[in-house]
């Protein structure tokens, strides 16, 4: 089962760090893209960073200089430093997937099941 499996999420005060990190397993041959999607509290889903498999990032501009995405090719990990936090950068965090080729042939998308990041005013 080809899956993504999130974990680093928690509560924390203004201006704090947090370190989300996100794993993909399975039958995985390549994957193009990585991203990190924030879902606030009644509000829509929204890419924040994202890493081809070159590494060219892309960044939202509420994020940009105080959360840096990086990822691992050869361990299918993406990860998400997170700095300079504020409250709203509260609400689930998802990880996503995309052009993720399997050694069977498949291509597919996948997301994480969230993370919650909590900040504390």
């Amino acid at each position: 089962q080809v899956q993504l499996v999130e974990s680093g999420g928690g509560l924390v005060q203004t201006g704090g760090s947090l370190r989300l990190s996100c794993a993909a397993s399975g039958s995985i041959f390549r994957i193009n893209l990585m991203s990190w999607y924030h879902q606030a509290p009644g509000k829509q889903r929204e890419m924040v960073a994202s890493i081809t498999e070159n590494s060219l990032t892309n960044y939202a501009d509420s994020v940009k200089g105080r959360f840096t995405i990086s990822r691992d090719n050869a361990k299918n990990t993406v990860t998400l430093q997170m700095n300079s936090l504020k409250p709203e950068d509260t609400g689930v965090y998802y990880c996503n997937a995309g052009g993720v080729l399997t050694f069977s042939g498949r291509t597919l998308t996948l997301w994480g099941q969230g993370t919650l990041v909590t900040v504390s005013s």
